[in-house]
């Protein structure tokens, strides 16, 4: 494929490893990322897996796995606060930005333009056409949708497939190392801790400092609570700010209402274990965002696949977004390494990835289901902290 050209849109993770990986193998590549501003202080914790390294070492990019926090074990904690139930475990959490940056440093400028916003795509014949916000038209030989779960590309080719709510959202927050009472640190830091409210789930653990600093006390601390909300009323009035504006699904962290960070703050007194209520009660820009998943009947369309969050998203319990979107990068490139019929390489793609995507999407709603809203009002659905515990994640390789 030497010396054609790729038009990548999106310019998070997803885009970054197509655009290194097809680059590669010859291909020319024009990555569109529609957010003028770095992206880099987006996202938090996430979960490393080999097959993330290994595909970074083949871009030419050698991270030490080692280089996060490492987890030992998982606990769940009871209302006092004592350990109900440990399991052993052995795993390195990072941060969303130390894949991130190294990424986007090693991409020539001139492959990356940031502001634009691609609108619709056309085909004809061997080639496909991005037409651009302000009318301009980029064409290429091959076009990979990496814009992420609200993907304009999907809205335009299947737009039946859209995401669906899984009816509760999450609560995040990051506080720093240096903020946890020796106490705290002893129980916690190491460790991914869970705590169950009746129809909820709370975990944390230790990530990496900013700029991937993993210094003893220059560390950060994570959390995530999932709790119920009903998509007519609660969802919305999450997101809403102190202005009366809805910003839809999520909301900017500034942005939360003083009111529903404090009823988070009673409930959180409430219910949950007391080292982890005072975290919550610590950290200053708590935010909420409702949790969806997405599922594609299909990822190729003549020139144009899909790649990432544009195609599948799973819940975030299986804890493997960043590496599914690498894992369709590496697929899709082995699939046009040496191959003269595009078409035929992204149907092969489209098989491979496709599958995958739909067990891990089902996954998530397996590790989800007690916290649907309708599943706790019916009832039969809570389950065991063990089961919670060892289900956790996504065990073993997921390519």
């Amino acid at each position: 494929m030497k010396g054609q050209r790729a038009l990548i849109v999106g310019g998070s993770v997803g885009g970054l490893f197509a655009a290194h990986l097809l680059r590669a193998d010859g291909w020319e590549v024009a990555v569109f990322e529609r957010s003028r501003g770095a992206l880099a202080d987006r996202g938090a914790s996430i979960g490393t897996r080999d097959e993330l390294f290994a595909i970074m070492r083949d871009i030419g990019i050698a991270l030490d796995p080692s280089a996060g926090v490492a987890v030992t074990s998982r606990i769940c904690l009871d209302r006092r606060g004592a350990i109900r139930c440990e399991l052993p475990t052995a795993s390195i959490n990072s941060a969303w930005d130390r894949i991130y940056r190294p990424l986007r440093a090693a991409l020539p400028e001139e492959c990356y333009r940031a502001g634009i916003r691609v609108e619709r795509v056309e085909h004809s014949g061997d080639t496909v056409t991005a037409i651009l916000a302000d009318g301009a038209r980029e064409t290429g030989a091959l076009l990979v949708a990496a814009d992420g779960i609200h993907s304009t590309l999907r809205g335009q080719l299947i737009p039946a497939v859209q995401p669906r709510y899984a009816g509760y959202v999450a609560w995040r927050g990051v506080i720093e190392e240096s903020e946890l009472t020796p106490q705290e640190h002893a129980l916690l830091f190491g460790r991914m801790s869970f705590c169950l409210p009746e129809g909820e789930l709370l975990l944390a653990l230790g990530m990496p400092g900013r700029d991937a600093d993993t210094r003893p006390g220059h560390r950060r601390y994570y959390w995530i609570w999932f709790r119920p909300a009903d998509e007519a009323q609660g969802l919305p009035a999450l997101c809403t700010d102190a202005a009366g504006h809805c910003h839809g699904s999520s909301i900017p962290p500034p942005l939360v209402r003083d009111a529903a960070i404090r009823d988070l703050w009673q409930v959180a007194e409430a219910t949950l274990a007391p080292p982890l209520a005072a975290i919550v009660r610590r950290t200053r820009q708590p935010y909420p965002h409702g949790i969806f998943d997405v599922e594609t009947p299909r990822m190729a369309f003549g020139r144009v696949v899909l790649l990432g969050d544009s195609a599948f998203v799973a819940r975030p319990h299986v804890g493997a977004g960043i590496t599914k979107a690498a894992l369709d990068a590496k697929e899709l490139a082995d699939a046009l390494a040496g191959e003269a019929d595009i078409a035929a390489a992204l149907a092969r793609y489209d098989r491979r990835r496709r599958a995958f995507g739909s067990a891990l999407v089902a996954r998530g709603r397996h590790l989800g289901a007690y916290l649907e809203a309708e599943a706790t009002r019916r009832g039969g659905a809570e389950r065991q902290p063990e089961a919670v515990l060892a289900e956790y994640g996504t065990a073993g390789k997921i390519g």
